[in-house]
């Protein structure tokens, strides 16, 4: 009783907290991204709130492996077991990492426009034209010389167990002929409760594998690129917590 009092209170402080950088940072973010399209500082202010998010709710996470280069695209490919998944792994993996993300939070204003400026691409699975301009977009952005995260599962594991993994990430990969780079995240799952706000603290363990080459491979080979980084995945999780 007195944890989850403990948890209460401090998940109150973390939110207010929260908001309370939103309310400075928003406004800097809509300047920087919206009037000056400016793209590392809207980063630097991503960071920010995420750093402070997690600190104050207590979520501390530990790597474990080799990241790539900064200057090297890939696409990390990563299983999803938590709400508290993307917010680490943003922080963990690399400083201006792209996000392929769910069309509907275009709906949020701000969200939009900072997601939009920031490099994020959008997919509506709803619409399958709309999905493969996505994915032209992102294989663009690869290109260019950013980095992707993806969660090929397509939505949170409630078991733990992976699931079957989707496409899209790995076209991109193979028109970009980028590498993918296997990560494995867990620990996450206990830091909130189904239908309960309370962030409760965890230690989330974060792997990378190796690389994967996409060099030479065509469209045809995606689905064996799909086994192997699914397989390394597994392996990956089979490690256990970098905690130990």
């Amino acid at each position: 009783m007195l944890r989850t009092a403990a948890a209460a209170v401090r998940s109150a402080a973390t939110y207010l907290a929260i908001l309370a950088y939103i309310a400075v940072a928003a406004p800097a973010a809509l300047l920087l991204g919206g009037a000056l399209r400016a793209k590392r500082p809207m980063y630097w202010l991503g960071h920010g709130g995420v750093g402070l998010a997690l600190g104050m709710a207590g979520i501390r996470y530990r790597v474990a492996g080799p990241r790539p280069p900064r200057a090297t695209p890939v696409v990390f490919c990563s299983n999803h077991e938590s709400n508290v998944d993307p917010a680490v792994l943003f922080q963990a993996l690399h400083p201006q990492l792209h996000i392929l993300y769910k069309a509907e939070l275009r709906k949020f204003p701000i969200m939009g426009t900072v997601l939009e400026v920031g490099g994020f691409v959008a997919v509506d699975r709803r619409d399958r034209r709309q999905s493969f301009d996505s994915l032209d977009q992102g294989s663009a952005s690869l290109r260019a010389g950013n980095s992707f995260l993806i969660f090929p599962e397509g939505t949170r594991s409630r078991t733990g167990d992976l699931l079957p993994f989707k496409k899209g990430g790995f076209i991109m990969a193979i028109q970009a002929q980028v590498p993918i780079v296997p990560v494995a995240i867990s620990g996450g799952r206990a830091a909130m409760r189904k239908g309960s706000a309370i962030v409760r603290p965890v230690r989330v363990s974060v792997r990378i594998g190796q690389p994967i080459p996409t060099a030479g491979m065509t469209l045809d080979d995606r689905d064996q690129l799909i086994a192997r980084a699914r397989a390394e995945v597994e392996r990956l999780l089979q490690e256990g917590s970098t905690w130990n």
